[in-house]
């Protein structure tokens, strides 16, 4: 069995503070973790020298789209062949991978299988990239968010469309025959949106159900974009497992996700935000719009630093290729619940490995440095515990490891070392 020691290395998992240590990993699995001047046997180990380098839980993404191509118009997504598409995700993925993120929770396809392929090749192997919760275009309604057709152009861009109970129960049932992990809904509108803005509510409580309860029934779950106070609120009455952006929760509802924080898991997608307000992601946005947007992100703060002081499991991930916004980048996120939520750099790491394995259901074998679980790790040039900017600049990852195997091996014969 191949072996890898981990030495000289300061070790931060969520259960406890940075400790120095040792850590064995055997196969696929952490073997043994060492504290102090414990020492675990060199034979038969390949020997690393971290120099004092952090040595934590590779990075998981909670609201992840591998196959969003960065491109400013949708309508050009939508013309992307699906040849040609996949490729794009292929690459997408390895650039996840490079930039130490060992697992991704899809929050959208753009189209049918992408995200079903690309988990496939993964897990057999053949191309590299993260751990995959494959999931479906986005499924909207009539006008809803992705519905870019007009009466004289029928298109498909970024989402599906799908009306009424019956045909909601059917594409549900058709996804889950192909292999998707989770289903995604656009229930409310969308801030770019002039005929469903993101306060509105558009698809229908019955529609939602339809889709949880045959969802349930494949064993699968659902995600929803949800930002308008009453799509949250019906997303959490029906058993939605994933509610992204939900910025317009009022106190009641607010009320209710804390009562729910056993079972849903929440995301803000801020990244967009922060790129286009400051970063001009998007030149030349008119005044009205920018006011707008800035009212929106103050009640994405709000929110958000709500639910942390409730207790909710909130997860890292913008919605990455997006304009400005390019895959490899996602770690921004965690300074970004750093500076905007009030999170200190622990919890906010906690909310990108332990949280976001418990999001997989790989909670008790993903996330953490502990015996027993699964070698997912990075080892990591700085104190990202207490400085999470340092996750930002891929060259601070000496090393990426994933089911035990090297990504990205430590740099220079005196990094690794075989050990008789």
């Amino acid at each position: 069995m191949a072996a890898t020691l981990f030495t000289n290395v300061t070790v931060w998992t969520h259960e406890k503070a940075a400790f120095p240590g040792e850590v064995l990993v055997e196969g696929n699995r952490i073997a043994k973790v060492a504290t102090g001047a414990q020492q675990i046997s060199r034979s038969g180990a390949a020997v690393v020298d971290g120099a004092g380098a952090t040595l934590m839980p590779g990075l998981i993404d909670g609201h992840a789209h591998i196959p969003f191509p960065g491109l400013r118009n949708f309508y050009d997504w939508g013309a992307i062949p699906a040849e040609e598409h996949t490729l794009i995700a292929m690459h997408n993925a390895r650039t996840l991978l490079d930039a130490g993120f060992v697992g991704a929770i899809s929050a959208g396809s753009v189209k049918a299988r992408l995200d079903v392929v690309i988990r496939n090749e993964i897990e057999a192997g053949r191309i590299p990239g993260p751990r995959i919760l494959a999931a479906t275009p986005e499924l909207t309604v009539t006008g809803g968010l992705g519905d870019d057709r007009r009466l004289h152009f029928d298109v498909q861009t970024i989402s599906m469309v799908v009306d009424g109970v019956e045909n909601y129960r059917q594409v549900a049932r058709t996804f889950c025959r192909e292999g998707v992990d989770i289903i995604k809904m656009a229930v409310s509108g969308h801030q770019t949106m002039p005929h469903a803005p993101a306060q509105a509510t558009v698809m229908t409580e019955a529609e939602i159900a339809a889709v949880v309860e045959t969802t349930s029934a494949f064993g699968k779950r659902t995600a929803a974009h949800a930002r308008a106070n009453e799509s949250v609120q019906m997303c959490l009455r029906q058993g939605v497992d994933f509610l992204y952006h939900c910025e317009y929760a009022d106190e009641r509802t607010l009320d209710a996700i804390e009562a729910a924080r056993e079972r849903v898991f929440l995301g803000p997608a801020v990244a967009p935000f922060h790129a286009q307000l400051f970063e001009n992601a998007i030149p030349g946005m008119d005044r009205t719009a920018r006011e707008r947007l800035e009212v929106q992100f103050e009640q994405v703060c709000a929110t958000y630093q709500s639910l942390r002081r409730r207790g909710v499991r909130v997860l890292i991930g913008g919605e990455y290729g997006l304009p400005g916004i390019p895959h490899g980048t996602n770690a921004r996120d965690l300074a970004h619940f750093v500076r905007y939520f009030g999170y200190e750099p622990a919890e906010a790491l906690a909310t990108a490995t332990r949280y976001a394995a418990e999001a997989m259901q790989m909670g008790d074998r993903l996330g953490q440095v502990k015996e027993g679980y699964l070698a997912d790790l990075i080892m990591v040039h700085g104190r990202p515990y207490e400085d999470v900017a340092v996750l930002q600049n891929i060259d601070n990852l000496q090393a990426i490891m994933k089911d035990g195997a090297f990504h990205k091996r430590p740099a220079g014969a005196a990094w690794l070392s075989a050990a008789a």
